[in-house]
């Protein structure tokens, strides 16, 4: 395959894969929900991340379509659950979400998140689990829960507190903060911060980097800094934040919650 050949190997109507070359892109294709998390989304995304496996890459792109990266999960779509299904309905939901996170810590080759524009709850794992990510000056990230009623999933006490520390997740979580660009870069969520103008640009670059460095000191790099036992420990941290997600979610404090959250405006809320 010459590097102007693109090949669509999409996984699902909400996933988009394509292959250009020795890159990957896998794009979040429901744009007009904010790429909002519904379990088929994410289970598109463990089918396409698990095409690609054994795949001789030199790197994958992790982007979305519209103007956000993706909102997390569809809390429109929780409302409309029956409370008697609801369970199974978020078992289907965050499991595919770790699934996901999990299968692209493990790939053997690079993942760099393009995140053009806001990333709220469980989405941010997305982000979290590649090994790159840059960030548009336009783009935030929120967690929500609290103001929800959910228990944190997607790695937000499973990967964040490793990433800056227990006191500023505690924060940033317990505080329900917007983080901007320029701090998410500080605190080394995301690699970098750039104008909306720059992100392909820098993703671009990134790639090109990675073209020019030894594929098997990339992968030893990769698999040092996140040993078998570690993405087993992970694994466990996230399988806890599902079982507490799943022990809350019938709570009439969701219920309240989700009708709050969804009938009340707010500051920078993202809208459909």
């Amino acid at each position: 395959m010459s590097a102007s050949d693109v090949v669509h190997l999409s996984a699902s109507d909400l996933v988009r894969l394509d292959v250009t070359g020795a890159v990957a892109r896998l794009t979040l294709a429901r744009p007009a929900r904010h790429n909002a998390l519904v379990p088929e989304l994410v289970e598109g995304l463990v089918a396409a991340l698990d095409r690609i496996a054994g795949a001789s890459l030199d790197a994958l792109v992790l982007a979305a379509e519209g103007r956000s990266f993706s909102t997390g999960g569809d809390l429109a779509g929780f409302a409309a659950v029956p409370r008697g299904q609801r369970r199974a309905y978020a078992d289907r939901l965050v499991g595919g979400l770790n699934r996901a996170i999990l299968a692209l810590i493990e790939l053997p080759f690079p993942t760099i998140a393009r995140v053009q524009g806001p990333v709220t709850g469980g989405a941010l794992g997305l982000v979290l689990a590649c090994d790159l990510a840059a960030m548009s000056r336009a783009a935030f990230l929120a967690p929500y829960y609290v103001a929800v009623g959910f228990a944190p999933d997607g790695g937000w006490t499973a990967l964040l507190p490793d990433r800056i520390g227990v006191a500023q997740a505690r924060a940033i979580q317990l505080l329900n903060r917007h983080v901007d660009a320029d701090e998410a870069a500080g605190l080394g969520i995301v690699t970098a911060a750039v104008d909306p103008e720059a992100l392909d640009e820098t993703v671009d670059g990134w790639l090109a980097t990675l073209a020019g460095h030894d594929a098997g000191a990339i992968l030893a790099t990769r698999e040092l800094l996140m040993p078998a036992e570690a993405t087993a420990a992970l694994a466990a941290r996230l399988a806890a934040e599902k079982a507490r997600f799943l022990e809350m979610v019938d709570d009439d404090a969701v219920d309240a919650g989700l009708a709050r959250f969804l009938d009340a405006p707010r500051i920078r809320k993202v809208e459909p």
